[in-house]
């Protein structure tokens, strides 16, 4: 039996759903599964969370899988699968639309509940799985037939990680999911073992709950799959939210505290703030925003990722020292903030060449550099150097030069700089879209610094 503290118990009382919200959750899960019952074209299920009885109350997202016949061609399962979940919506409510991951599925709002009506094969085994939200119905009946007793282990794990601001598999969060999080409290047998456990947690921490791992990872934290021995449930969690998590473990080990189950805010910065602060620290902060490319998160997020090392890099090549970068995906507008350290430089930068006995390409560089006003050819450590012109003095001139679409973006990050972009300067970074997301940026600290448990 599974000992809990006060603390917890008390916690519990507002993370366990009331049955009046089971009911009107599971009302109309049960009237969508009706009406693909009667299309005849598939078979319905409710999986994740809800169909596991483990989701937190006020998390009123429901999926609901329609498992058509395998001998479907790829594009018959995507036409078939998409108009059929769009006339159960349609059925429903006016308030749907088209969304896309491996393949299309549809999102609806049906009585305050978020729906999402998704197509997939219904497939043997998971080792048969034709795509990748095959597999979701195994995970389903999976933890439904172990997680007796340890559902309430999960909803606490569940806050404790969106506390800590490391809950979710997206690209922007990189953390842990919602199945990472049941197959971790299975694998350990409730909330306090598993938080002992990973107190001691280093890199390269390897679970294999069926002992059926079938090829080698390398990611800081794997959990093999128990469906499919080729998968690393934790593959999302980079080295940095694993680290928050050790840290949080053994910050509520020490001294529990209902501070590690508060869900966190992002406190908004204003303008005379912003300027407060870069007087301070003597940085030059710069805003680059552009509209948001019409793509799922999941595709526009690792491209932001890739453009804002691609720009930090193009600052570095060209002598602007970067301490800081960061990205935010917005509805309309997405922003790219970079800090540096020195943001203007002299109007001449050194520019070497090859050794004086490498003979052929030397005499071509001094060659080339006679005619120069600037001083040089000389040599330095047996190798001709020269002076040139630098041809940014200032980062603001090079973050608005045609060369920023020339470094590797994301391909759809670089279509919409295409469109144009903006940068600003200084306080002029400020906007009220991004506030929250500017005082985060100069508000970094590790999850028991933020909670005041850093002492």
């Amino acid at each position: 039996m599974v000992t809990r503290s006060s603390l917890e118990e008390t916690e519990l009382f507002g993370l366990r759903p009331t049955q009046e919200e089971k009911d009107h959750v599971c009302g109309i899960a049960q009237r969508i599964l009706e009406k693909i019952r009667q299309s005849g074209k598939a078979e319905g299920m409710v999986v994740g969370s809800i169909a596991r009885h483990t989701w937190v109350k006020g998390d009123r997202d429901l999926d609901v899988f329609m498992l058509f016949d395998p001998s479907l061609t790829r594009e018959q399962l995507e036409t078939e699968g998409l108009a059929l979940a769009r006339s159960i919506a349609a059925a429903f409510t006016d308030n749907y639309h088209e969304k896309y991951a491996e393949h299309p599925y549809i999102n609806a709002t049906i009585d305050d509940v978020d729906v999402d009506l998704v197509p997939c094969y219904k497939v043997e085994s998971a080792s048969r799985i034709k795509s990748a939200v095959d597999r979701t119905p195994f995970h389903t009946r999976y933890i439904t037939e172990k997680i007796n007793g340890l559902i309430d282990d999960v909803l606490l794990l569940k806050r404790f990680a969106k506390a800590g601001g490391i809950y979710g598999s997206d690209q922007m969060t990189e953390g842990f999911s919602g199945y990472l999080c049941e197959l971790l409290v299975l694998h350990y047998g409730g909330f306090t073992p598993l938080l002992k456990a990973a107190a001691e947690w280093k890199p390269r921490t390897h679970i294999d709950v069926e002992n059926h791992v079938a090829k080698e990872f390398d990611e800081p934290l794997v959990m093999i799959d128990p469906v499919d021995p080729k998968r690393n449930v934790a593959a999302a969690v980079s080295v940095d939210r694993m680290a928050e998590f050790v840290e949080l473990a053994r910050g509520y080990l020490e001294a529990p505290s209902e501070a590690f189950f508060r869900l966190p805010e992002e406190p908004p910065i204003t303008k005379d703030n912003l300027e407060k602060i870069l007087d301070a620290r003597g940085t030059s902060l710069y805003a680059i925003t552009f509209a948001t490319p019409p793509y799922i998160e999941e595709i526009v997020v690792p491209q932001l990722k890739r453009s804002t090392l691609a720009i930090s890099e193009y600052l570095e090549r060209n002598g602007f020292p970067v301490h800081h970068a960061d990205y935010r995906m917005g509805n309309e507008e997405s922003m790219i903030l970079v800090e540096l350290l020195v943001s203007r430089l002299p109007a001449i930068r050194s520019h070497a060449g090859p050794p004086v006995w490498n003979r052929v390409n030397a005499e071509k560089f001094r060659a080339k550099y006679l005619t120069s006003d600037l001083p040089g050819p000389y040599i330095v450590n047996g190798r001709y150097e020269t002076e040139v012109p630098r041809e940014f003095q200032n980062a603001f001139d090079l973050l608005r030069s045609e060369g920023m679409l020339q470094v590797s973006l994301g391909k759809h990050v670089r279509q919409a700089f295409e469109n144009g972009w903006k940068v600003q300067e200084g306080p002029a970074c400020w906007s009220p879209g991004f506030a929250g997301f500017i005082g985060g940026f100069f508000g970094r600290c590790s999850p028991l610094v933020r909670m005041g448990k850093g002492e």
